[in-house]
């Protein structure tokens, strides 16, 4: 990544075109419905096997194992460790 820096010191870095994509996560206490971002020709795997520790979800919709809702959120840090499975969400025709 290349840093650029304006005569007054600010930082331009540069920007990762992503592409939003609809999941379904299951953790062990919990299953999330959101939005991932997958950069462009990627696979939805290939963003799972980044080295980050932490999955961000947008639009997250958390549920308990019962399948009651427990919370919502525009954004969602979820540790990579802890997820089981995901699921790309079918578009609705």
């Amino acid at each position: 990544m290349t840093l650029e820096y304006d005569d007054k010191g600010k930082i331009f870095t540069e920007v990762i075109s992503k592409q939003p994509l609809a999941v379904v996560i299951q953790t062990g206490v919990h299953r999330i419905e959101g939005v991932v971002h997958i950069r462009p020709q990627e696979r939805l795997k290939d963003e799972l096997d980044r080295p980050e520790r932490f999955l961000a979800v947008t639009d997250a919709v958390i549920y308990d194992l019962a399948g009651q809702e427990v919370g919502r959120s525009a954004f969602l840090a979820v540790r990579r460790e802890a997820i089981h499975w995901v699921l790309e969400q079918e578009e609705e025709a």
